[in-house]
C-alpha cells in the first residue's frame, strides 16, 4: 500500500478514543477515509481481532458523536498485504457541525481537518457550519449554546396556565426534532445573550445621565423588568372636571407596552447589539436593532401590513397574549395618544427602527390651554403675529408660549427672521 496521509486520508495503528475526533473532523470538512491497522508512514500493521474493532467503532460513533454520524459512514474489513485492517469511509455530513456528545457544539467538542492534522473549530467555524446546514433563518438555527435552563420563561408560562414542557417547546420551535435547542430557545432561556439597556438623562440630549440599567436573562423576564422600570419613570397626574376624576400619564401605558413588545418581536437577532431605551425630559426613544423586513416600507406597516422577521417568536408572544393582534402595534400607539397635541412617530434606518414617544404635559388644563389647543387644531401653520392677535397677548408672552410648544414637540419652526412661521405636528 503506497499511500500517504492527506486532507482526506488518515492512518491509525490501533483503535483509541481519539478516533472520534478524526471521524468528526472528516465529516465537518470534506469527508475522507480512515484506516485502522496502518502505521502513520503507510506500513501495514494489521489487527488481531478486526471484527471486535469494527463493533467497537460502531458503538463509539453511536454513543459518542452527535448528530447521528452513522448515516454518513461506511465501515468494512479489508485485507492489505494479507493482513486485516478496518476501513472507515466518511462522507461530508449534512447536519454539521458534528461534535463530541459530552462536549456539545463548543470549540472543545468540534473538530475540523486542516491538512493532515485535526484541530478544534473556532466559534466562527461552528457558526458558519450551522448556517450552511440549517439555513439563515435565525429562529430555527441550532444554538451554539446548548446548556440552557428556562426558569424565568417557565414562570411566565405558569402564570398564564400554559404548559411549557419539552413537548410544548418542540411544538413552539424552541427544540429541533433531533433534540437541539434552537436560537429561539436561546432567546427564551435564562442564558439569553441579548439584553435591553435603559438610560435616563437630565435634559433633552445625552450629555448628562441620571441612571442606567441593563436587563438580562430570558427575553420574557427582560420585557417585564424593562416595562416595570419604564412604569416607575412614567409620572401620573390626576385632576377633577366637576365630579369626574381625570388621570393622565407622561406616556400612555399602552404605548410603552406596545413599543417595547414590538421592539423585542421584530428586532434582528443576528446582530449582537442591545435594544436601547433613552428617557429624555421631553420624550422617550426606543431603538430596535434591524431596519424594516425586506420588501416592506414604513407606509406599509403604518397601514397595518404585518410581516414578522421572527414569526415563531411572535407566535409564542401571541399565545402568551402579549401580542393582541398582528399588524396593529403602530396604529394602537397613535390611538393611545388620542386627544394629545403631540403624537408618536418612527424613524427607519438601514439597520435600526426608532420609536419616539413624546412626553405629555401633566399640568391641569386651564381655559387658556383649551383655547390654545382648539386654535392649533384649526390652524396647522401660523406666524407669531397670528397667535398674538388671536390670544390678545403681548409679543413677549406669545414668544414664551411658542418656546414651550417648540420644546414639547407640538410645533416646528419653518424659516428664519421676519418670515418665520410655525407648523403644528
Amino acid at each position: 500500500m503506497n499511500l500517504k496521509e492527506s486532507l482526506t486520508l488518515e492512518f491509525k495503528r490501533e483503535l483509541t478514543d481519539a478516533i472520534k475526533r478524526e471521524i468528526i473532523a472528516f465529516a465537518n470538512t470534506q469527508g475522507g477515509e480512515l484506516y485502522i491497522g496502518v502505521d502513520d508512514d503507510g506500513t501495514i500493521i494489521g489487527l488481531d481481532n478486526a471484527d471486535k474493532v469494527l463493533e467497537s467503532i460502531t458503538s463509539m460513533l453511536h454513543d459518542g458523536i452527535q448528530p447521528d454520524i452513522l448515516v454518513h459512514t461506511f465501515l468494512e474489513i479489508i485485507e492489505l498485504e494479507d493482513k486485516e485492517v478496518v476501513k472507515i469511509s466518511i462522507a461530508r455530513g449534512a447536519r454539521r457541525p458534528y461534535h463530541l456528545k459530552a462536549k456539545g457544539m463548543k470549540p472543545s467538542g468540534v473538530f475540523i481537518r486542516y491538512g493532515t492534522s485535526v484541530t478544534n473549530a473556532s466559534e466562527e467555524n461552528i457558526r458558519q457550519m450551522i448556517i450552511e446546514s440549517d439555513g439563515i433563518n435565525y429562529e430555527t438555527m441550532r444554538s451554539i449554546q446548548q446548556e440552557l435552563t428556562f426558569t424565568e420563561a417557565g414562570a411566565v408560562f405558569n402564570e398564564q396556565n400554559i404548559k411549557f414542557g419539552p413537548e410544548q417547546m418542540r411544538t413552539l420551535g424552541l427544540i429541533t426534532d433531533d433534540g437541539y435547542y434552537t436560537n429561539l430557545g436561546l432567546l427564551f432561556s435564562d442564558q439569553c445573550e441579548h439584553t435591553i439597556k435603559c438610560a435616563r438623562y437630565l435634559g433633552n440630549d445625552k450629555l448628562e445621565f441620571q441612571d442606567r440599567r441593563e436587563f438580562t436573562g430570558s427575553i420574557l423576564a427582560q420585557v417585564e423588568a424593562a416595562y416595570e422600570y419604564l412604569s416607575l419613570n412614567n409620572a401620573k397626574h390626576a385632576y377633577f372636571e366637576g365630579l369626574k376624576r381625570i388621570e393622565t400619564e407622561s406616556y400612555p401605558s399602552y404605548a410603552l407596552r406596545e413599543a417595547l413588545i414590538n421592539a423585542v418581536t421584530h428586532r434582528d437577532y443576528s446582530f449582537s447589539g442591545s435594544i436601547l431605551i433613552h428617557l429624555f425630559q421631553d420624550r422617550l426613544e426606543l431603538v430596535s436593532v434591524g431596519g424594516l423586513v425586506k420588501g416592506l416600507t414604513l407606509e406599509d406597516i403604518e397601514l397595518g401590513i404585518s410581516q414578522s422577521r421572527n414569526p415563531k417568536l411572535a407566535n409564542v408572544l401571541y399565545r402568551l397574549k402579549w401580542i393582541e393582534s398582528y399588524g396593529t402595534g403602530l396604529q394602537r400607539m397613535k390611538e393611545s395618544y388620542r386627544g394629545s397635541a403631540i403624537q408618536p412617530f418612527w424613524t427607519v434606518g438601514p439597520n435600526a427602527f426608532v420609536v419616539t414617544l413624546p412626553k405629555n404635559n401633566l399640568s391641569t388644563p386651564t381655559e387658556d390651554n383649551k383655547i390654545l389647543s382648539d386654535w392649533l387644531t384649526q390652524n396647522k401653520e401660523f406666524a407669531s403675529k397670528d397667535l398674538e392677535n388671536y390670544l390678545n397677548k403681548s409679543k413677549g408672552t406669545v414668544r414664551k408660549i411658542i418656546m414651550e410648544l417648540l420644546q414639547s414637540g407640538q410645533i416646528i419652526r419653518i424659516g428664519r427672521g421676519p418670515k418665520t412661521r410655525y407648523k403644528v405636528i
